[in-house]
């Protein structure tokens, strides 16, 4: 999958963004896999809906951590293609 600033991603079949009560935080959930999210993570993750395009979470994130969205840009587009990668997200 290429992600592009116009792509509206969005979690891959059988994944979701859960609270995990044993480890007290929040994980993705999928088919025999559980990922532990860091706090930048968790922040990328929680914007992808499949509504909303690349650009707009990055723009959120940008003004959520008044950071350069250069930055944020670079941050999201490769985490975006790791998950992608890993069958993670979807577009």
């Amino acid at each position: 999958m290429s992600l592009t600033e116009a792509s509206a991603p969005r979690l891959a079949r059988g994944y979701r963004l859960r609270r995990d009560a044993a480890r007290d935080r929040m994980v993705v959930l999928g088919p025999e896999r559980v990922f532990e999210a860091d706090e930048t993570a968790l922040a990328i993750l929680a914007l992808i809906d499949g509504e909303r395009s690349v650009a707009e979470i990055i723009d959120a994130l940008a003004a959520q951590y008044a950071a350069p969205r250069s930055e944020i840009a670079g941050d999201v587009l490769e985490m975006l293609a790791d998950l992608a990668e890993r069958g993670v997200i979807a577009p």
